[in-house]
């Protein structure tokens, strides 16, 4: 006698579909300079929206090191400055909608752009924050240990002292050099997991896991040039930070602009 088992197997129309990972392009030295090229015309096409977010990123940059000062904290000044520009891809998310929408000539106002992180909460960009910001808690809480080992009995009860014992004593050097190693390979990690991330989860449906690791396929099928758009980002960011952080009012703007048109050279179309 044989039993027959209804309901085992489910209809094919509801057997879940697994998503195809996104198909990473090879990029030149070209598509880099197509793409500073593209973010700058996106920068002048909407120069006063564009500025806003670099004039907000300088504007919380400065009131983060006043508080900084407020607090005493002397000792986080510096590794704050630094790692600064690690949150900036969550910064410019803003920017990237503006590019998107610019490129296939939507209309768009001040509402639709503000809003973009909330409008995408269901692509899952709060976990991409998540991720930014506790590669930077990462980042100040080692240097808070170096700072602890190496120069445990330099005095920073005011920032000419801080400077003194970083800057002009071997401890200080020490620090500099360990700390230096310790930045770049967050820098690196973060880099690799979000240049083209963030874009990606903006562009569409995806979760956060499969961007990242597109991400990181972009970059390590492209090391030498990804890594150049990592050296003109670093060098670029902390030039600005030079002149009361004013400078970002212009790059910030134009660095996101030019991502999101990288990030459509290094990744295929949807279905592409």
């Amino acid at each position: 006698m044989t039993s027959k088992t209804t309901g085992s197997t489910p209809p094919d129309n509801l057997t879940p579909q697994r998503q195809a990972m996104p198909r990473v392009n090879q990029v030149t030295a070209a598509d880099i300079t197509a793409s500073l090229k593209a973010g700058f015309s996106d920068f002048l096409a909407r120069p006063f929206m564009s500025g806003f977010f670099g004039l907000f990123y300088a504007v919380f940059g400065l009131l983060f090191v006043w508080s900084l000062v407020w607090l005493g904290k002397i000792w986080m000044i510096i590794p704050a400055i630094v790692g600064f520009p690690l949150v900036a891809p969550f910064a410019a998310a803003g920017l990237y909608e503006m590019s998107r929408r610019l490129e296939k000539a939507e209309s768009f106002g001040w509402s639709e752009i503000l809003t973009v992180m909330t409008n995408q909460s269901k692509r899952e960009m709060g976990w991409m924050a998540f991720v930014t910001l506790f590669i930077f808690w990462v980042w100040v809480y080692q240097i808070r240990l170096l700072l602890a080992i190496i120069l445990k009995d330099a005095s920073f009860s005011d920032f000419d002292g801080f400077l003194n014992a970083v800057f002009f004593t071997p401890q200080g050097w020490t620090f500099l050099v360990i700390g230096t190693c310790v930045g770049a390979l967050l820098s690196a990690v973060l880099f690799a997991v979000t240049v083209v991330a963030m874009p990606l989860l903006l562009d569409r449906e995806t979760n956060f896991v499969s961007a990242m690791l597109t991400s990181i396929r972009v970059v390590t099928q492209n090391p030498v040039v990804m890594l150049s758009w990592a050296a003109i980002i670093s060098v670029t960011m902390l030039l600005s930070l030079v002149p009361a952080f004013l400078g970002l009012i212009f790059t910030l703007p134009i660095l996101g602009h030019t991502t999101w048109h990288l990030y459509r050279r290094a990744v295929s179309p949807a279905g592409g």
